[in-house]
């Protein structure tokens, strides 16, 4: 039995999520959760297999949980399932740990696929994205600007895009105001901007955030 943390903080996404996966003999749900905050209390107080993960949620979001679960010894693995059909965010989100990535566009008989193929030690990139991702490498398209920051800085750029102010930044990552400030002032030379609007203009662009 594969048991499954769905963490996504729509209840509807949740809901569907969960009458599909339990469709399979082999699938038991055994935890919702809206934040990361909730999905690393019920990692805790139960065992989980896979967590499927969204990374757009509120407070911690799920790129930090998703750091914060793999680095947990013998913690379940972690299959992201996101709206964000994006290389630049499957790139990130493997290298930190994440077993699988999944857009939510994807037919069901993918995502059930990736789940077990996840189970099983083994990773899972949802088709509709696995050729730009290895094409990126292959033509060295991976040294572009987004590229050029660190993980940190990818994070704290998505929340200073969707309007976060560095305290609130610093209280979610368990950082220094000073020290989120210093990131942002990274961001804005790594990517040649001046201030954080033309920030949030740039994630728009670039598919970091959604408008």
């Amino acid at each position: 039995m594969i048991r499954i943390l769905i963490a996504d903080d729509h209840t509807l996404v949740r809901q569907g999520l969960r009458r599909l996966l339990e469709e399979e003999k082999d699938f038991r749900v055994v935890a919702e959760a809206g934040d990361g905050a909730e999905v690393m209390r019920l990692v805790g107080e139960q065992p989980v297999d896979v967590v499927l993960m969204d990374i757009a949620m509120p407070g911690m979001d799920g790129f930090e949980a998703t750091k914060r679960l793999t680095k947990k010894k013998g913690g379940p693995r972690v299959l992201v399932l996101t709206m964000y059909a994006d290389e630049h965010y499957a790139a990130r989100l493997l290298r930190i740990g994440a077993m699988g990535y999944v857009v939510k566009d994807a037919a069901a008989t993918e995502l059930v696929e990736a789940v077990r193929t996840v189970h099983e030690g083994r990773r899972f990139v949802s088709a509709s994205i696995r050729e730009h991702l290895a094409l990126r490498y292959i033509d060295g398209l991976g040294d572009d600007a987004v590229e050029s920051l660190t993980n940190r800085e990818f994070q704290v750029l998505r929340y200073l895009a969707a309007g976060s102010t560095n305290r609130e930044i610093a209280k979610q990552l368990g950082l220094s105001v000073k020290t989120v400030d210093a990131h942002r002032l990274n961001i804005l030379a790594k990517l040649g901007l001046r201030n954080n609007s033309e920030l949030t203009k740039f994630a728009l662009r670039h598919h970091l955030i959604t408008d």
